[in-house]
């Protein structure tokens, strides 16, 4: 199969990278904060919103510490 460069290869990133121990244990703090926010009402599923985190520390799920943002404002922070 030739592939251009554009191509993502979803298969090999899940062997690489998504399936490591460490980037597990990440996704789940970053769904536990997503439902967090689903339980106080402020998230909805497909309300196009990123949970974020007011400390910058995704490891720090404590109600306070979280709010909703756009995925384009959220994902542009730099850290």
């Amino acid at each position: 199969m030739i592939r251009n460069h554009y191509e993502r290869d979803y298969d090999r990133e899940y062997a690489t990278f998504h399936s490591k121990p460490e980037e597990k244990k990440k996704r789940a703090k970053r769904n536990a904060a997503r439902n967090v926010m689903k339980r106080k009402g402020k998230a909805r599923k497909g309300d196009g919103k990123d949970v974020s985190h007011k400390d910058n520390n995704p490891n720090n799920n404590l109600a306070s510490n979280l709010t909703m943002e756009s995925k384009k404002k959220n994902r542009s922070r730099k850290t």
